[in-house]
């Protein structure tokens, strides 16, 4: 066979398949668009049939969650899809298109709605595209920023440890189940393992876990679908254990060291009024950070259980000042006194009594009584020897003069002595009541303090 003869079957060959192959463009598919009901009607053959929307939402980051107005921001990446019973083709009579970007003022979309959200943010970025498939799937991709109240009831009791729960209610406003059934398109375990991969943390909070829920609500006579996603998040505590429970710890460390201050002097008070001081502008600080909750939390109600013991140690500073006051005026202590402090709660803080400290202290007017006797004795001697002399007419040696002048200034200076210790001992016993309460107030002070701290512990680990 000649070349010519080759050449020209090739040719036809070519050409008729060149000419055969057909030439496709996103146009044509959209020329089907043209013909379908427009957005104005839920596209189903049969109205009684419901439309099945089919949603999807991942997590990508939490910005904020305001504990004092109960708010949270979320950014989250959410997709819906449902079918248009009218649109669909064969991708095969359109070059193998199997998906088509359109315009979303051609079609019908749900009346989606979430509940919780109570303002509507204006920077979201608007994508006015559907995504169109060739079995009449429409899907809406797009990312959102929620702010949401009313279902996130804040829950502060263990805070700053405490995991907060949110909830995100997708649904229909108008339309209810008879018209939208609202579906999950991933169940729990795929939404919160997709929005670990995806998710931004700016160190306030933490991704603990995502439930998916399909749930129907009723209200009056209508009842409506929704789907509802359970956010849940920790809280970081390192800001909080810093600014917040380490500076109270100090505090209460430094009034407790406050109670070895030396009574006598006036320092002890004014040191303690000063850490109570301190202390209360922690307590400002920690009430603006939580929000108005008849369940507070138990940080708070540790400060405020420590800033009232605080307020009794200085009571009781006061009271020992006060006794320690009277240990100049007032010469004798009253016996409830002796009875109920020196003796019963002596022996029950374990204190050493001592010899002085007796329950019938020597008064002063026993003292001067023992020196107006003493004076009186001495008298009726000097009288009585110099009836002796008279009488027998002796003289007496100067020596026994001396010895005797010598034994008077003796038991002078002996019964002064007794009434200086005897005011000393007043004094003692003073100063004993007050070590007494003292020792009380530090006791109770410490005891209120460990419990305290075990219930803390005790909430915050578990």
């Amino acid at each position: 066979m000649s070349l010519p003869g080759i050449i020209l079957p090739l040719t036809i060959i070519l050409l008729g398949t060149c000419h055969c192959e057909n030439t496709c463009s996103f146009n044509d598919v959209l020329q089907i668009t043209t013909k379908l009901p427009g957005s104005d009607v839920r596209p189903v053959r049969n109205w009684k049939s419901p439309t099945t929307v089919r949603i999807d939402l991942f997590l990508y980051a939490v910005i904020s969650l305001d504990t004092s107005l109960q708010t949270l921001t979320t950014y989250i990446w959410f997709s819906m899809a449902w079918n248009n019973e009218f649109l669909s083709w064969n991708p095969d009579d359109f070059c193998g298109i199997k998906n088509i970007l359109i315009p979303n003022n051609n079609f019908w979309f749900p009346d989606l709605y979430i509940y919780e959200m109570t303002e509507s943010d204006s920077n979201i970025p608007v994508i006015p595209y559907f995504s169109v498939s060739s079995n009449g799937t429409i899907t809406n991709s797009k990312p959102l920023k929620s702010r949401i109240i009313s279902s996130c009831n804040l829950d502060i009791y263990k805070f700053p440890f405490d995991v907060q729960a949110c909830t995100l209610s997708f649904g229909p406003y108008i339309h209810t189940v008879n018209d939208i059934i609202m579906v999950a398109k991933s169940n729990s375990s795929q939404v919160f393992q997709n929005s670990q991969d995806i998710f931004v943390s700016k160190g306030d909070w933490s991704l603990l876990d995502i439930t998916v829920q399909n749930e129907t609500f009723s209200t009056g006579n209508m009842t409506y679908s929704q789907v509802i996603y359970q956010i849940s998040v920790r809280r970081a505590p390192v800001v909080y254990i810093i600014n917040l429970i380490i500076p109270a710890c100090f505090m209460v460390l430094l009034d407790i060291a406050s109670m070895f201050i030396q009574m006598a002097t006036g320092e002890r008070l004014g040191f303690k009024i000063t850490v109570v001081l301190g202390f209360s502008v922690l307590l400002l600080i920690l009430n603006s950070m939580l929000p108005n909750s008849d369940n507070p939390p138990v940080l708070g109600i540790f400060c405020c259980v420590c800033l009232a013991v605080m307020v009794v140690s200085i009571i009781g500073s006061i009271g020992t000042s006060y006794m320690l006051m009277l240990s100049e005026n007032q010469p004798n202590v009253p016996p409830w006194i002796k009875i109920w402090i020196m003796k019963n709660l002596a022996r029950i803080l374990f204190f050493k009594v001592k010899a002085h400290q007796r329950d019938d202290l020597v008064s002063v007017e026993t003292a001067v009584k023992d020196n107006r006797n003493y004076k009186k004795t001495e008298t009726c001697m000097t009288i009585e020897m110099r009836k002796t002399d008279t009488q027998k007419d002796i003289r007496i040696p100067v020596e026994v003069k001396i010895l005797k002048r010598l034994l008077a200034e003796v038991l002078k200076i002996r019964q002064e002595m007794k009434y200086s210790k005897d005011q000393d001992d007043v004094k003692s016993d003073w100063h004993f009541a007050a070590m007494v309460v003292d020792r009380l107030v530090l006791i109770v002070y410490l005891l209120i303090v460990i419990v305290m701290f075990a219930v803390v512990i005790t909430v915050w680990t578990t």
